[in-house]
């Protein structure tokens, strides 16, 4: 039986999907628990919970947009629409991390810590251990097919682990230690802001242009060597990424002597063998060697 190649698209909407269902159910299980406990932070934990979803849903949106193909406005397709998500995606994290800062705070200020049942324990727990599966499945979807939008997904499972775990931990220790709490709530909210920061960077490199990096860059030197037959000057190196399509763009130094159709010619197929070998599409603008007579 031939077994059928899925796209990469194809996979973000399962992870989608599959998040946003999660994360409603574990809402309402919450939220009820927290409603019966009368626990301020299981219900916080709850909302924390429901801001997931709405991250699925920009996912869902956001890859629905980069299905579109490329059009007169968009000739390079709609794949950016990936990194657009992920940046919104980091502002909700970036709220999140802000709301913890305070909230930690203040129960540090006014020495408060908290008091909850057995069965809310359990679920505290339950829900650690299924924000981490969450995460596992999503960074392993995100990794494979180098998808900005869905690694950033992943964090967002992985900071309300955390977040439910720093709860859970801090019930118990509050016990005998009141500020446990707010203190591990402050430690949450720092490594939920290296998360957004490293979100927001791999969002924004692409969106303002990139070097490739050095491995890719002596390989395409290579090839340029290889169709000009000696050492050429390459260099002004850009990358720009839309989604599943990339554009490079670079200078390359030949012989003056050279004829515009034999340059041009051999320019054509400097490009088509970085098309065939990395799946780059390129623009090379071409310099003449000066004499330095």
């Amino acid at each position: 039986m031939q077994k059928i190649e899925r796209s990469p698209i194809y996979y973000a909407y399962q992870e989608g999907w599959v998040s946003l269902s999660a994360n409603i159910l574990l809402f309402f299980i919450k939220y009820w628990i927290g409603v019966l406990s009368g626990s301020i932070a299981i219900l916080a934990d709850s909302w924390h919970t429901l801001s997931d979803s709405i991250s699925s849903v920009i996912i869902i949106l956001g890859f629905k947009v980069t299905e579109k193909p490329a059009d007169r406005d968009h000739p390079f397709g709609h794949g950016r629409a990936q990194l657009i998500v992920s940046l919104i995606v980091g502002v909700i994290l970036a709220v999140i991390a802000f709301n913890f800062i305070l909230e930690s705070i203040d129960r540090l200020q006014t020495k408060t810590g908290a008091d909850i049942g057995l069965i809310a324990y359990l679920i505290i727990g339950f829900s650690v251990i299924a924000k981490e599966a969450m995460y596992q499945y999503a960074i392993r979807i995100g990794r494979k097919f180098k998808l900005n939008a869905i690694i950033a997904d992943a964090w967002h499972h992985r900071s309300d682990a955390v977040s439910s775990l720093v709860i859970l931990v801090g019930l118990f220790a509050n016990q005998y230690f009141w500020w446990v709490d707010g203190v591990l709530g402050l430690l949450v909210a720092l490594f939920i802001v290296q998360a957004t920061y490293e979100i927001m960077r791999d969002a924004i490199n692409p969106l303002l242009g990139e070097t490739p990096d050095e491995k890719l860059l002596a390989q395409i030197k290579g090839i340029c060597r290889e169709h000009l037959n000696a050492e050429v000057n390459a260099h002004h190196f850009h990358v720009h990424k839309y989604g599943d399509h990339t554009e490079l763009t670079f200078h390359i130094k030949m012989p003056g002597s050279l004829s515009l159709y034999d340059a041009h010619d051999l320019v054509t197929k400097v490009e088509k063998s970085i098309l065939e070998r990395f799946n780059i599409h390129s623009t090379i603008h071409m310099e003449p060697f000066r004499s330095s007579g």
